[in-house]
């Protein structure tokens, strides 16, 4: 069934590559995060109910600046839009799904999570500190293991990206150099002198495979379709994990999403022994006072539909679907100041 669904996904995202979506009655723009998932709820939703969506993947910069013009009626966003300014544009944030971010090799002779790394040498290797896969720190990490003299080169988002934003808040975290000298954001100045953009995680995946000795991030979602190789993490409580449902649920487990403004919960590096260090929310935002009410009555009509329905459907892609203490929550906290 994941396989089948899989390739599904891919031949929509073939059509998004060139310009096309699903036909479709709600309109939304913004994050290739969770396109996979939104892909997969809109074609059951429609067969339910006739209703489509018509979700142009094009980053989560370009959803907030889609949803701003108010050519959707929803935007969809990695990287949360601070309280100030979500009060000063009237609009409202909510989660809709939980998933992770992995960096993803190219390198031959290894298998899938084979390769280890700490947060701290990763960041050195984003920050060209380490050129090399036989590095010494990356040999510390990897005994036994012999590590090919080959080049790394970067791949990272080409465009402004909540998946970058994910990614350079984890970095930040577990780097003072990275931080001090690079920083988070949907789009940062990459320092490596041997990197590459790519558009969309589909950007991303296409050159990580396409380059050899090539280290990049996605979500994880684009490692499934793509069987992309991928490095274990070091967790905040010391562990090699790999990423999948569970590892970010753990993340999830301690978030608590009211004490941010507009939900923003950062959950890079979580404690827990089985947490994913790179686990993210993927947020929508929408006007609490919609020029088109009917439109945005149907965004949430897809929404309630999808969190009532749509767990399965998240655990054939390994996101994690919110809890229904949280979506009740959603309901009567947030969805209840859209006018309608």
């Amino acid at each position: 069934m994941k396989r089948t669904f899989l390739k599904t996904v891919a031949v929509a995202l073939v059509s998004m590559a060139v310009g096309t979506s699903f036909a479709a009655d709600i309109t939304g723009a913004g994050a290739t995060f969770p396109f996979p998932m939104y892909a997969k709820w809109a074609e059951a939703y429609k067969k339910e109910t006739g209703v489509g969506l018509n979700y142009q993947s094009i980053g989560s910069s370009g959803g907030i600046r889609q949803i701003r013009a108010k050519t959707v009626a929803f935007g969809a966003s990695d990287a949360p839009v601070p309280g100030a300014d979500l009060e000063k544009d009237g609009m409202v944030q909510f989660p809709a799904i939980i998933g992770g971010t992995v960096p993803v090799i190219n390198l031959e002779g290894f298998k899938p999570g084979e390769l280890r790394v700490t947060g701290p040498v990763l960041a050195e290797m984003f920050l060209g500190k380490i050129s090399k896969w036989n590095d010494s720190k990356l040999s510390a990490l990897n005994p036994g293991k012999t590590l090919p003299d080959q080049n790394i080169t970067v791949v990272h988002r080409a465009d402004g990206s909540g998946t970058t934003f994910n990614w350079t808040d984890y970095l930040s975290a577990v780097s003072k150099e990275w931080a001090d000298s690079v920083g988070k954001g949907a789009a940062v100045k990459w320092p490596a002198p041997s990197s590459v953009g790519g558009k969309g995680n589909e950007g991303v995946a296409a050159n990580v495979t396409r380059i050899k000795g090539a280290v990049g991030y996605v979500e994880y979602a684009y490692v499934k379709k793509n069987n992309m190789n991928f490095l274990q993490l070091q967790n905040a409580d010391g562990k090699f994990v790999s990423p999948d449902d569970k590892t970010f649920a753990s993340a999830a487990a301690g978030a608590d999403w009211f004490s941010v403004p507009g939900m923003g919960v950062s959950m890079v590096n979580a404690k827990g022994a089985d947490s994913w260090p790179v686990s993210t929310a993927s947020f929508i935002l929408m006007y609490k006072d919609p020029a088109d009410k009917a439109q945005s009555a149907e965004v949430l009509k897809f929404f309630d539909w999808a969190f009532k329905n749509g767990k399965g459907m998240a655990a054939e892609l390994d996101y994690v679907p919110l809890p229904d203490s949280l979506t009740a929550d959603i309901r009567s906290k947030v969805w209840s100041q859209i006018k309608k």
